[in-house]
């Protein structure tokens, strides 16, 4: 073998200790902890369809519309989400509102979350504080690409995550989605 060849083999094999030395110790902990002796304990593991890790709250998750005190859409239409869009994933509408007094109304509103990088330039664009990414909603899944489009209403629907960003709101369902 090169010297070359020595180093490299010599590095894995140091590696490869490593990670075994680690083992050890955490079962030997654990094993100890089984026996009776409740100071030592090993590595952490969280069992995690039935347990979940509390989150940041700065966490960015499903997005959500919010609403004004009356009920209605707080966002205006203005685009600035829909512009500002690395991914071009927000898809709005806008059409003319009863209320002469108010310019225009988001008609529809749509993000296609198979597209969507979770950046946060949407949130922080927006004017209004019409669009949130603070659900708690980490686990969405799809067998189409038609069910990662979640329209208003869907977004409309959700509420902001409650302490150690645990979800209050169920995760929607597209309409052409099985549950």
């Amino acid at each position: 073998m090169r010297p070359a060849q020595r180093v490299y083999l010599r590095e894995v094999l140091s590696g490869l200790g490593l990670t075994a030395r680690h083992f050890f110790v955490n079962m030997g902990r654990h094993i100890a902890h089984a026996l009776g002796r409740r100071s030592a304990r090993g590595a952490v593991t969280i069992q995690y369809p039935e347990e979940h890790r509390g989150y940041s709250p700065r966490l960015r998750s499903l997005h959500r519309l919010v609403r004004r005190e009356d009920g209605s859409p707080r966002c205006v239409a203005c685009m600035m989400c829909e512009t500002v869009c690395p991914a071009y994933c927000i898809y709005i509408v806008a059409g003319e509102h009863p209320n002469p007094e108010i310019e225009k109304v988001c008609e529809a509103f749509s993000i296609d979350l198979g597209k969507c990088v979770f950046c946060g330039y949407c949130v922080e664009a927006c004017p209004e504080d019409a669009i949130r990414m603070d659900t708690g909603i980490l686990e969405f899944s799809s067998y189409s690409r038609y069910g990662m489009i979640y329209t208003k209403e869907m977004l409309l629907s959700l509420e902001p995550a409650g302490p150690h960003g645990v979800p209050r709101s169920p995760v929607p369902i597209p309409a052409g989605r099985k549950a």
